[in-house]
């Protein structure tokens, strides 16, 4: 895909094909990001349904069958730090975490895209740190050896999605540097163009 000319005589991506981000020996990345996209698309997808399935049969039963689900509870906490976390990458890669832009809109394009590399990798800096950590606090539950009551599963694996969600917002925000490095667009992830119109162009 080639870029055009936008009427403010800047560039921006046509919107109908995904422009090859990574390409020579970056090509591997393009790998990593289809990888990390369909994982948080497939964990997702069924962390929802399966939470819905849980929590409508749970209705069911107590309403009609005077019985609740006794695991209900539990499983639903264990989906929601899943969907929480696993949600982090899918949000940081469709460009949709809270911004506060007043500065960066304000500057011409080539600092916008210095501004949003160094955005990139400080917070993708931050979100290993949170991982490392992260990791310490599951490495101590698991030690512990407790096990949930309903379920009687391990603790520690409720917990285990969130070094995973760090890790695996950490490297989308990495791609969103290395893709800004690469293309001469301002991107806001790997998959959204920061447009000139006040909305983002989905690639």
């Amino acid at each position: 895909m080639t870029d055009q000319d936008s009427p403010a005589g800047t560039t921006r991506p046509r919107a109908d094909s995904k422009p090859p981000q990574f390409s020579g020996v970056l090509k591997p990345l393009a790998f990593i990001d289809e990888v990390i996209a369909r994982f948080e698309a497939v964990v997702l997808a069924i962390g929802v349904l399966i939470m819905a399935t849980v929590s409508v049969a749970n209705v069911i039963g107590r309403f009609i069958f005077g019985e609740s689900l006794f695991f209900t509870e539990e499983l639903n906490q264990f989906l929601i730090v899943l969907i929480t976390f696993v949600g982090l990458g899918y949000a940081a890669r469709k460009g949709r975490h809270i911004r506060m832009s007043a500065i960066y809109d304000s500057l011409p394009d080539i600092w916008r895209k210095v501004l949003m590399v160094a955005i990139a990798l400080i917070t993708a800096a931050a979100m290993f740190v949170l991982a490392y950590y992260a990791y310490v606090y599951v490495d101590k539950v698991a030690a512990t050896g407790r096990i949930a009551p309903s379920l009687r599963v391990p603790v520690y694996l409720t917990f285990l999605w969130v070094p995973v969600g760090f890790v695996i917002t950490g490297i989308q925000y990495l791609l969103t540097a290395v893709v800004n490095l690469l293309r001469r667009d301002v991107y806001l992830s790997v998959a959204v163009v920061d447009s000139f119109d006040d909305s983002e162009v989905q690639v």
